[in-house]
């Protein structure tokens, strides 16, 4: 991890706060920290669904295993709202495919500032409402569907199982969050001991929460940050991913408390030694084995609960 720091720091890479939004994603889609693993599965197909804001891209991976009925991921890929998209994360939605054996649908929401809270959330609501009417085109369960996501990814994956338990909607039966942004980082220990120095920092969350969020009163919304909710009751069992040297450490970490105060299950783990993306470190030239367990309890975990 260190040797991926320094070399990162060598490059001497313009912060966010210098680009543009659409000069940001250029630069994170070169700078990919993990080349792309050779996992090969039964099929990769992009799909285009109509979304409340325009056609929501999706991107569909199969692993081929066998049956009717396999519980399904629905993957919301990170990049603070603003940058990242389904090739950057078609590594790590391949091998969660390959790992659960289940299908995974990785979603390209729309991006601030061109689409600000709450159009990225409202594209997610309906790539599951298309998973869950579409379950039986895909070989997939619509009572075993999973949400799941990294970072702000994760945010979308926690605040659209409060979205849908609100609503009414169709059952999400686990939620997957990895490192996720569902609050106010900046009041916490973990943002003052990582706001620098370790990849994602203090800056970068600035730059992201400006070109997200339009208003004040958004950032108060508990879909938005789902830490905020008074109740966490009834929503599913969830699994919460954290990183030691992560601004976002101690968000995780207390949504992962205030879900289990809730009555809601939860395995949380906390990866002491690893940064900020590290679950998508999966292969040269940054190939880390402390990714690889986290994705290996990531998969024990769904499988317990799902099979």
């Amino acid at each position: 991890m260190q040797a991926f720091l320094e070399r990162y720091e060598s490059l001497d890479m313009p912060s966010f706060n210098e680009l543009s939004a659409e000069e940001a994603r250029e630069l994170f889609d070169q700078l990919r920290v993990a080349g792309e693993p050779e996992i090969e599965l039964e099929s990769v197909e992009d799909r285009t669904i109509g979304g409340p804001h325009g056609e929501v891209p999706l991107r569909v991976y199969d692993p081929g295993t066998e049956g009717t009925a396999r519980p399904l991921l629905l993957y919301f890929h990170g990049g603070g709202w603003v940058i990242g998209n389904v090739d950057t994360h078609d590594g790590t939605c391949r091998k969660l495919a390959a790992d659960t054996g289940y299908p995974v649908v990785s979603v390209d929401y729309g991006l601030a500032p061109e689409h600000p809270f709450p159009e990225g959330l409202e594209d997610c609501y309906a790539a599951f409402e298309w998973v869950a009417e579409t379950a039986a085109e895909l070989d997939a369960d619509p009572d075993r569907l999973v949400v799941a996501g990294d970072s702000a990814g994760g945010g979308l994956a926690a605040g659209l199982s409060l979205l849908v338990r609100d609503r009414g909607g169709p059952a999400i039966a686990y939620q997957l969050l990895i490192y996720p942004s569902v609050g106010d980082a900046t009041v916490t220990e973990a943002y003052k001991e990582n706001s620098q120095g370790y990849f994602l920092t203090a800056d970068d969350m600035a730059w992201f929460r400006d070109h997200y969020f339009e208003t004040e009163i958004d950032m108060g919304n508990v879909y938005a940050c789902p830490l905020l909710a008074d109740d966490l009751s009834e929503l599913p069992p969830a699994t919460v991913i954290t990183a030691g040297f992560d601004p976002l450490r101690d968000v995780g970490a207390n949504y992962a408390d205030r879900l289990e105060a809730a009555g809601v299950p939860v395995a949380y783990h906390n990866y002491d030694d690893m940064i900020h993306g590290f679950f998508g470190m999966i292969s040269e030239p940054v190939a880390l084995e402390r990714a690889h367990e986290a994705h290996e309890a990531a998969v024990a975990d769904l499988h317990a609960t799902l099979e």
